[in-house]
């Protein structure tokens, strides 16, 4: 629950997913299945074929550019702890998440009733370390939607 918290809180603020937390989480999730003490009730085989997926699916939107690398990265972490089949609704309700949170800025950028909340809901603008110019921005923190439905799985979706 900790991991979740700590991606959902940076890549609210950053819009990015650092690859220590993405290790992190991972690295905990063998060392759980390795002990046979994962909380997902998940063995090794749903894992990392959650993992894979996960990681395969999403690389999809990476490659397309509509998605950022972390959010990859961290979806094929979080396979490893959940297993396919948790992995599945998680993703429904995150990407139900992510959807509102566009289509809710995209109504605040055509009629700005409420500027602050629209540019929470933009996140942080940067320039490049490397040259100046302005990056990509991302608007939907996707890692951090995830890590919100992964936590909400795990105290209500488990109960069934």
């Amino acid at each position: 629950m900790l991991w979740l918290i700590a991606v959902a809180v940076y890549d609210f603020r950053e819009r990015r997913v650092p690859n220590w937390l993405v290790l992190a989480g991972a690295v905990s999730a063998l060392a759980a299945l390795t002990l046979g003490s994962s909380p997902f009730d998940s063995n090794w085989q749903s894992s990392l074929v959650g993992a894979a997926v996960g990681f395969g699916f999403l690389l999809l939107f990476y490659v397309g550019g509509l998605m950022g690398a972390g959010d990859v990265k961290f979806t094929g972490a979080l396979g490893l702890w959940v297993g396919l089949s948790a992995l599945v609704p998680i993703w429904i309700v995150a990407s139900l998440m992510a959807g509102a949170h566009s289509i809710l800025w995209l109504a605040l950028r055509h009629w700005p009733f409420f500027p602050r909340l629209t540019l929470v809901l933009a996140g942080p603008s940067r320039t490049s370390e490397l040259d100046g110019r302005p990056r990509r921005v991302r608007i939907i923190p996707y890692a951090a939607y995830l890590a919100l439905a992964a936590a909400a799985w795990m105290v209500w979706g488990r109960q069934s």
